[in-house]
């Protein structure tokens, strides 16, 4: 069974750094993109940042310059660096996992349960 699980949230302060991580599981062959989204409380579910298997990043205008997303492919396991942290990125971070292929079968589209990132003094 595939499985993303993240870790890493908690509560810091305005200013503040949180590194994410998210691994998956389930005898995976390959992943394509994988990536970070959020949702904020009474909001739609947001494109964070993505990253290809080369390795190319993808941003939200929001976080540029302040997060980096990286990925280890050998662990098929995706970070999230988050520095000069503000309130408003407070929200349940989820990862994704795109076309994720195991020795059985081809996901599309996989999800983490989320974690909880909350920023405040």
């Amino acid at each position: 069974q595939v499985q993303l699980v993240e870790s890493g949230g908690g509560l810091v302060q305005p200013g503040g750094s949180l590194r994410l991580v998210c691994a998956a599981s389930g005898s995976i062959v390959s992943i394509n993109a994988m990536g970070w989204y959020r949702q904020a409380p009474g909001r739609e579910r947001e494109l964070v940042a993505t990253i290809s298997t080369g390795g190319s990043p993808n941003y939200a205008d929001s976080v540029k310059g302040r997060f980096t997303i990286s990925r280890d492919n050998a662990k098929n396991t995706v970070y999230l660096q988050m520095n000069s942290l503000k309130p408003e990125d407070t929200a349940v971070y989820y990862c994704n996992a795109k076309d994720l292929l195991t020795t059985i079968h081809r996901h599309l589209d996989v999800w983490g349960r989320g974690t909880l990132v909350t920023v405040s003094s």
